[in-house]
């Protein structure tokens, strides 16, 4: 009967209280990971359907825009004017290089105000007179995917209006900048154009991204994991207690 009162101690009481409260916290660390999981492999399944399904109107991007706020990856059709003297410079760092995403009102023939983000340039681009060529004139048709506005974070710099250098996709901040009457037309979302041939290969297009990391199921194995080496460790930690309290009977 002495390892069964070994087994039965305030020590080893407390041990397995403890025990199972983290037991209970890893597990369930480990179900909202495979929660999330579901959740990531549902977006990125939305994802590629509207990122490579049939283009859109502009009219019906704005109609859903207003019902759920909600453009994310649709391919829009967009056909209209550049406003090259309106353009916009985001930082942006593409594979390992500075630069600037190229921001650029694009006017349709209703007077809807579209902003584009046509892509990709290095630092040595961001000036218009550095690829006069990407400039285009007169009416363009393009197709880009719709993007809600950006977010700040805490760590995001302040965009300098001045110097025409932005950190975030303010905007209202971009739209402020444009003349009134074109201020008061301009789409909820952003535009980001696909990657199509450009007159001297600037700016870039096609950079949006479309892989969303989903490390999810390594991280739920990991909690299910401590929670096995968890209970293990507490068996044999037991188990040698009660062995030591039989000898000593």
């Amino acid at each position: 009967m002495a390892p069964n009162r070994g087994l039965v101690t305030r020590s080893n009481l407390a041990l397995w209280g403890a025990t199972l409260m983290a037991l209970a916290m890893l597990i369930a660390l480990g179900t909202w990971q495979m929660q999330r999981r579901d959740w990531k492999l549902g977006l990125m399944e939305r994802i590629a359907q509207r990122a490579h399904g049939e283009p859109i109107s502009l009219t019906l991007a704005k109609d859903l825009w207003q019902r759920s706020q909600d453009v994310e990856y649709y391919r829009v059709l967009l056909v209209g004017r550049f406003q090259h003297e309106q353009e916009r410079h985001l930082y942006a760092i593409m594979q390992s290089q500075a630069g600037w995403r190229i921001i650029t009102p694009l006017v349709t023939s209703s007077g809807d105000v579209v902003l584009v983000d046509r892509g990709f340039v290095p630092d040595a681009l961001k000036e218009p007179s550095a690829r006069s060529q990407g400039q285009i004139d007169g009416v363009v048709e393009l197709i880009g995917l719709g993007r809600a506005p950006g977010q700040r974070n805490a760590f995001t710099p302040d965009n300098d209006l001045a110097r025409n250098r932005w950190f975030w996709r303010d905007l209202p901040g971009l739209a402020a900048a444009l003349p009134a009457e074109q201020a008061a037309r301009v789409a909820p979302f952003i535009v980001e154009a696909e990657a199509e041939p450009v007159p001297g290969g600037w700016p870039r297009g096609g950079v949006t991204r479309l892989v969303i990391a989903n490390r999810h199921l390594e991280y739920a194995l990991t909690w299910y994991g401590l929670a096995v080496t968890l209970f293990l460790i507490a068996v044999f930690f037991t188990r040698a207690r009660m062995r030591e309290r039989a000898e000593a009977v």
